[in-house]
């Protein structure tokens, strides 16, 4: 069994003027046939693939050549570690962890016949708070820990200050051969990691291995390349992974939207939000595992979609687009993402989707068959003989139903299990439909603009050289009004 596409509760008939009506559907069906159509051109075209970073498409795509090299690395590190710190941030830390908490065993840390012979996993280089670090390298013993380093430019404050310390912490344990417990996932071209990786690999070839980000391929859009190795360590079947995602392209390559569950998901929440002011997207789980998942989809959303100007096309003299950030064309929009669990937020969350501010639209997550399964035992009132699982799945139906009797538009994912294949698929249908919703929008999906502010500031406070003279002009002329008065 595959996933589907339950979106009964986002039309009218479910519940009123809040939903999707067929003349909603009429009305944008000829400019959503265009976008698919030019999304369809553009991945296609081996060249603009990369150029405008839709190379993640091809991912499940890699052979078992590939899958070999990160299956005998994952290999000899298990053999001879019993740690793996990865450091990263953004997808190179929100993949991993959604990863990690859908496909190994919750608690995989803690319980050593739960690993099956694998190191335990830990991710850091996400933050700047100092406690988390610290207490890891209190902790680990360097010398039966190996490091995975993931950085595209090896920039990134946050990993490379982890990973400035972490570096340290190894090389005064080990000495000068530390660099054979690295390895970095970079640019196998250009950056200061990729720098570092190829100096450290001049004096000893057995230093700093390192594994490709692959051109085209941005970050959030990356689990299938930079999680590989991760995937490995932890015993995770990379093929039926693959095997999965591409199931789910299949199914999201034909032209009919109405019948394409990515496109059609982008082209209903998308009514939703300009139509019916639905602008706050909740993805809310009905499985503990798949938690983090939902955190990784609000990276996905938010990055992909929440922009400030619409997209202007331009194709080069090679006959391939250039996308460019159209700045006579104010957007500012995108959904907001928020990230929830079934049942836990049911007794937080909940209470305002019901009652609040009717702008929501939820997407649950239902899995009809867990891992394990737990009954509740006899002589225990009307819970009697029941299991947790049919629990669960009434608890989402009754999600459902008190949101539909308020007129609140939601939708369901039906996952059979959690397993490598649905999973793959699962992350597929949503790259596919944030793909989709960036066309429909006329957005960039595939930058990030935005982040660059936040980071553009540090390295000005911070004394970075080589900040443009524009950027620390407009930080000088903007500064931060910090009135005592209004500090209680």
């Amino acid at each position: 069994m595959s996933l589907k596409f339950d979106f009964n509760n986002l039309f009218n008939f479910s519940v009123g003027e809040h939903g999707v009506s067929q003349q909603d559907i009429d009305e944008i069906l000829p400019s959503a046939q265009t976008a698919a159509n030019h999304l369809k051109q553009i991945i296609a075209n081996p060249v603009a693939r990369v150029k405008l970073n839709l190379e993640w498409v091809k991912l499940p795509q890699q052979g078992d050549e590939d899958i070999a090299i990160v299956k005998k690395l994952a290999k000899q590190i298990s053999k001879k570690y019993e740690n793996v710190l990865f450091l990263g941030i953004g997808g190179s830390y929100l993949g991993l962890k959604a990863a990690q908490d859908a496909l190994c065993a919750p608690y995989y840390n803690e319980f050593k016949n739960l690993r099956k012979k694998s190191p335990k996993i830990y991710l850091e280089g996400n933050n700047l708070d100092p406690d988390t670090l610290t207490v890891l390298l209190k902790n680990l013993n360097p010398k039966k820990t190996f490091v995975v380093v993931i950085s595209k430019s090896g920039e990134t404050t946050e990993t490379k200050v982890a990973f400035i310390l972490v570096e340290a912490w190894l090389k005064k344990a080990i000495g000068v051969k530390y660099g054979r417990q690295v390895i970095a996932i970079t640019d196998p071209n250009s950056g200061s990691l990729r720098k570092k990786v190829d100096e450290q690999q001049a004096k000893d070839a057995l230093s700093f291995l390192s594994l490709p980000l692959l051109k085209g391929v941005g970050g959030r859009f990356s689990e299938f390349n930079m999680g590989l190795l991760h995937l490995a360590l932890v015993g995770v079947d990379i093929a039926k992974l693959f095997a999965g995602a591409k199931d789910m392209f299949a199914r999201c390559s034909q032209d009919d939207l109405l019948k394409n569950p990515a496109y059609l998901y982008a082209l209903l929440h998308t009514i939703l939000y300009r139509k019916k002011a639905k602008s706050l997207a909740i993805l809310m789980p009905f499985s503990q595992t798949l938690k983090s998942t939902a955190d990784w989809y609000v990276q996905l959303l938010a990055e992909s979609i929440g922009k400030k100007y619409h997209r202007k096309i331009e194709v080069g003299r090679d006959g391939v687009e250039n996308w460019l950030a159209d700045k006579n064309n104010l957007f500012s929009r995108g959904r907001t993402p928020i990230a929830a669990a079934g049942t836990n937020d049911l007794h937080s969350i909940q209470q305002n989707n019901v009652e609040g501010e009717n702008n929501k639209v939820v997407t649950f997550i239902r899995v009809d068959k867990f891992k394990t399964e737990l009954k509740v035992p006899a002589n225990c009132d009307f819970l009697s003989g029941k299991s947790f699982s049919q629990l669960m799945g009434i608890a989402q139906e009754a999600t459902e139903w008190a949101l539909v009797s308020q007129n609140r538009p939601n939708c369901t994912i039906i996952m059979p299990e959690v397993n490598a294949y649905n999973w793959g698929a699962l992350l597929f249908f949503f790259e596919l439909a944030t793909a989709f919703e960036g066309e429909l929008e006329n957005v960039n999906a595939f930058d990030q603009p935005g982040v660059e502010g936040y980071k553009n500031y540090m390295y000005y406070k911070l004394g970075k050289p080589g900040i443009p003279q524009a950027v620390a002009e407009e930080i000088k002329n903007k500064p931060l009004i910090k009135d005592p008065k209004y500090i209680l």
